[in-house]
């Protein structure tokens, strides 16, 4: 089955089983992201909420977006707040999902399923409004090394491995200095805490250049 179907069937179980880098990656956001209320954000790669709840608390208006339909509706389900607007989208077609010029774009583990991040860093800066904020939280490409990548188990019993790309942390940098951003910040996250491992999750906080 290609991405898309991919979770679509994950949808299912997608909140109830243990997950390591979802549950880690939600920790990043909530520590990278500061300075709200923005008036405009737009979350890519909405899932089934995980991250929309705690970012619907920082927007005046959050646009979600997703291009499972079953992630979706799972999404809308749980959170059917008047300043949330869900969209199914893909974000490899020109960005037409925008409500407004955004002050924060969100986007959490959906690049390693993407080969061209130059698409997707300029289409942000299209997005965004001068200054703007673009996160992105990734599974770190050290952990792709050693072989992780995103999978989920079947109801037959068998375990699904998602097509995925390694993009190298020096793949982000230089696609946001291409298109018009400098690198706020940068961190990485590790299970437990503990720095002596291989890090799970890396998270950077881009801002969109006025000169750019």
């Amino acid at each position: 089955m290609n991405v898309q179907d991919a979770y679509n069937t994950w949808a299912d179980s997608y909140d109830n089983v243990q997950n390591k880098t979802r549950d880690l990656e939600a920790r990043a956001i909530r520590s990278m992201v500061l300075g709200g209320p923005f008036a405009e954000i737009i979350e890519l790669g909405c899932g089934t909420g995980k991250n929309t709840e705690w970012l619907a608390t920082q927007a005046t208006h959050l646009t979600a977006i997703d291009f499972s339909a079953e992630m979706l509706r799972r999404a809308k389900e749980k959170l059917p707040h008047p300043h949330i607007s869900f969209q199914q989208a893909d974000i490899m077609q020109p960005w037409q999902f925008a409500h407004s010029p955004a002050s924060l774009i969100t986007c959490s583990l959906i690049l390693e399923h993407i080969h061209n991040l130059d698409f997707v860093f300029a289409q942000a800066h299209r997005s965004l409004q001068p200054e703007g904020l673009f996160y992105i939280g990734e599974l770190h490409p050290f952990k792709q090394y050693e072989g992780s990548k995103a999978r989920f188990d079947t109801a037959a019993g068998g375990i699904f491995e998602l097509e995925c790309y390694v993009h190298h942390i020096s793949d982000f940098t230089e696609a946001a200095r291409r298109h018009g951003f400098s690198c706020v910040r940068l961190q990485e996250w590790f299970d437990d805490d503990n720095c002596t491992t291989t890090p799970r999750i890396v998270a950077f906080l881009f801002q969109r250049e006025d000169n750019a």
